[in-house]
């Protein structure tokens, strides 16, 4: 008799040794999405990135020259030693002569290091001042922008008749504002703060009221049903639901706030970052502008790290997502 070829199991658990009960995923590491790959190769993707661009910025620093584009490494000198001048100095400040006269400190003393001639834009003070006038726009206008779309969820009728006022205060340019409130606030900190604040409060606003109105109206019946009182509603479905949303315009808001801190110290400033921006291009030196330029992607780089990490922490209570699918979208 001729010999019979084994019958294929068309049963999925048998063609799939991972899919029957008990077996072990670990053994095969595509079928575990939490595992670190592709996290570690996002990151290697970014470096690619990042050397491209660098390699970009030589290249056109070396054709055009740095008389119009500053390089690379003029840049890192003068941010380094600016930086190095500022915490230099901090530690004078702090340690006396303790620090001044020691043999270190007077090894590290920026003007036996040559850098004597870098030091003028004192990179940390006005750093610290653009991070100041950022920050406290930010919270100015967030924190009231993601409360009202709660307070006003009950109130169908009133959020009917402010949208239309608050799609045209979205869509005013801001920077025409700047001048206004120079004249209301003066030209000190509190006129930075408001332009900040009026920039960040319509992106989160409306971030905000996309999440509270994406909510499933069944789970807010089901808990009502359930006895659950209005405030517990709002705490355990209507703002866990909205928080995505929230930190979605967060996220794109921190960028703005600080965008919008430099733009008000270049209109009005002796001090920021702007006001270095502006300072250099008078003085047509392209280095000293993009010395300020990096400073201010390095803000903007910590402010995207603490809305993320502040995220994190208060989503924790969810299931990780799926690195793959992240990395793919």
């Amino acid at each position: 008799m001729p010999d019979r070829k084994p019958v294929e199991s068309s049963d999925p658990a048998e063609l799939r040794p991972e899919a029957r009960p008990g077996a072990r995923l670990e053994a095969r590491p595509e079928l575990r999405p939490d595992l670190p790959q592709a996290p570690r190769r996002a990151r290697f993707d970014r470096a690619l990135v990042f050397v491209a661009l660098v390699a970009i910025w030589i290249g056109l620093a070396t054709v055009l020259g740095t008389y119009w584009v500053g390089s690379p490494w003029g840049v890192a000198l003068r941010l380094g030693s600016g930086v190095w001048g500022d915490l230099w100095q901090a530690l004078a400040f702090v340690l006396g002569p303790t620090w001044s006269d020691s043999a270190v400190g007077g090894m590290t003393r920026p003007v036996n290091l040559g850098l004597q001639g870098q030091l003028q834009g004192q990179i940390l003070v006005h750093a610290s001042y653009t991070l100041f006038e950022a920050v406290a726009g930010f919270l100015l206008g967030a924190i009231p922008a993601a409360t009202l779309p709660f307070l006003l969820r009950r109130l169908p009728i009133a959020t009917a008749v402010i949208d239309p006022f608050m799609v045209g205060g979205y869509g005013a340019p801001k920077l025409a504002l700047a001048p206004l409130f120079i004249l209301w606030f003066g030209i000190g900190i509190a006129s930075k703060i408001a332009l900040v604040a009026i920039t960040v409060f319509f992106i989160v606003y409306f971030s905000a009221l996309a999440g509270v109105r994406a909510l499933d109206a069944r789970l807010v019946q089901m808990a009502q049903v359930a006895g659950a009182s209005e405030r517990s509603v709002a705490r355990h479905i209507v703002f866990p639901g909205a928080v995505p949303y929230i930190f979605t315009g967060l996220r794109i808001a921190m960028p703005y706030s600080i965008g919008g801190a430099v733009i008000a110290e270049l209109i009005s400033a002796n001090r920021g970052l702007g006001y270095l921006i502006q300072l250099g291009a008078m003085n047509f030196d392209t280095t000293g502008v993009f010395v300020a330029l990096v400073a201010t992607t390095c803000i903007v780089f910590l402010g995207n790290w603490s809305v993320d990490t502040l995220e994190r922490w208060l989503l924790r209570w969810r299931p990780p997502a799926d690195t793959k699918a992240e990395v793919g979208s």
